[in-house]
C-alpha cells in the first residue's frame, strides 16, 4: 500500500536549552562524584523521560527537603527554590548543589534589588508552579504580588502604587505577557520593569519558530511534558498564529493518529525540557506512515553554555 507524502517542518531552535542542560549534567556529575543515592528536590527538570532516566542512574526524586536525609547530597531544580529552602539544607548541615537556571536565578537578583530599594514586586507568572514558587520565596510574605492575567492587574491592592517593579516567569508566552505589562503600565505608570526580558532566549526562540511553522501546517505537535510551562505555551502559541490542530505529546506513543488523517503537513517542535532523542522517535514513527519530506524551519541560532557549579569541576 503506497503511503500518503507529507511534509514535516522542524522547528529550530527546539528542545534542550543551555539552563536544563546543565541541570541534568548537574544530577549526572554529583551521582559521579558522590555515588547513588543523590536527592533531587522536585523534578530537576519537566520531562518523564528525562527523570526516569536519571532516576535509573540513582538519583531520588522527593518534593520536600524533609524527605532527605541528611549524610546524602541534595540537588535543588532548575526551576529554582524558596530562599528558605537552602537556609534548612545549611540548618542540617546538608551537602546541596543548586541547579537552578542562571537566568531563573538573574530574576531572584533583581527581586532582591528591588526590595532592598524599597520596592513591593509584581511577578507574572503562574500560581503553583515552582518557579514561580521559587521567585516569589525570595522576599518576605507579602512583598510579591502574582498576576496571571491582565484582569488580576485590576484587581491588585499594592501598597504604594508608586513604590512598585515587576519580574516574570521565564517560560510565559511573550504575547500574552507583553499584554499583562501593558496593563501594568497602564494601571501603574511609575511601575519599574526588568532591564532585559525576564522570559528567557530559550522561550521566546521557541515561540518565534512555532509562529514561523503554525501558518504552513495543518496540525502542529509539542513534545513536551503536561507540567511545563514552556512546552503549553507553545500549544497555545501555535493555537494563537493559526494552527488548526496544536496538540503537546509526550513521546510518539501519544499521537492521536486519527485527528492527523489527510494532513498534507505538519509541524513539530520540542519544549525546553524534552531530549531530542523523543524528536527522533516521533519523526521516525511518522516516516513508518507516511512518504516524510521534513523542512527544518530555522528561525534562529543558538550557543549559549552555562557552568556547572564550582563543587562539581574541582578535583574529587
Amino acid at each position: 500500500m503506497t503511503k500518503p507524502d507529507l511534509t514535516l517542518y522542524l522547528a529550530a531552535p527546539r528542545g534542550f536549552c543551555a539552563g536544563v542542560d546543565r541541570a541534568i549534567k548537574i544530577v549526572e556529575l554529583a551521582l559521579e562524584r558522590w555515588g547513588a543515592p543523590v536527592y533531587v528536590r522536585h523534578e530537576i527538570v519537566h520531562n518523564r523521560y528525562v527523570v526516569d532516566d536519571l532516576r535509573a542512574k540513582g538519583a531520588v526524586f522527593v518534593e520536600e527537603l524533609d524527605d532527605c536525609p541528611d549524610d546524602r547530597p541534595v540537588i535543588f531544580s532548575a526551576h529554582g527554590v524558596p530562599k528558605a529552602v537552602p537556609a534548612e539544607a545549611a540548618r542540617r548541615e546538608m551537602l546541596y548543589v543548586d541547579a537552578t537556571c542562571p537566568l531563573v536565578s538573574k530574576v531572584h537578583i533583581e527581586a532582591e534589588r528591588h526590595h532592598a530599594n524599597g520596592l513591593q514586586m509584581v511577578m507574572i507568572g503562574h500560581a503553583g508552579h515552582p518557579e514561580t514558587e521559587g521567585t516569589m520565596g525570595q522576599l518576605p510574605a507579602g512583598e510579591v504580588l502574582l498576576v496571571e492575567t491582565p484582569q488580576d492587574v485590576t484587581r491588585l491592592e499594592p501598597r504604594d502604587p508608586e513604590r512598585l517593579a515587576f519580574i516574570t516567569q521565564t517560560t510565559l508566552s511573550v504575547d500574552d505577557t507583553a499584554d499583562i505589562v501593558a496593563a501594568l503600565k497602564a494601571r501603574f505608570p511609575a511601575i519599574i520593569g526588568p532591564h532585559k526580558e525576564d522570559i528567557c532566549y530559550a522561550t521566546t526562540n521557541r515561540q518565534a519558530a512555532v509562529k514561523a511553522i503554525a501558518p504552513k501546517v495543518d496540525a502542529l505537535l509539542v513534545i513536551g511534558a503536561p507540567n511545563s510551562s514552556n512546552s503549553r505555551r507553545l500549544v497555545e502559541v501555535a493555537a494563537a498564529a493559526g494552527c488548526g490542530y496544536a496538540q503537546l505529546v509526550q513521546r510518539a506513543t501519544d499521537i492521536d493518529w486519527r485527528a492527523l488523517e489527510g494532513i498534507r503537513a505538519v509541524g513539530l517542535t520540542a519544549g525546553a525540557s524534552a531530549p531530542e532523542l523523543l524528536v527522533r522517535e516521533v519523526t521516525d514513527a511518522f516516516a513508518e506512515r507516511y512518504t516524510l519530506s521534513v523542512e527544518r524551519v530555522e528561525t534562529a541560532t543558538e550557543n549559549v553554555e552555562f557552568k556547572v557549579p564550582r563543587v562539581l569541576r574541582e578535583p574529587a
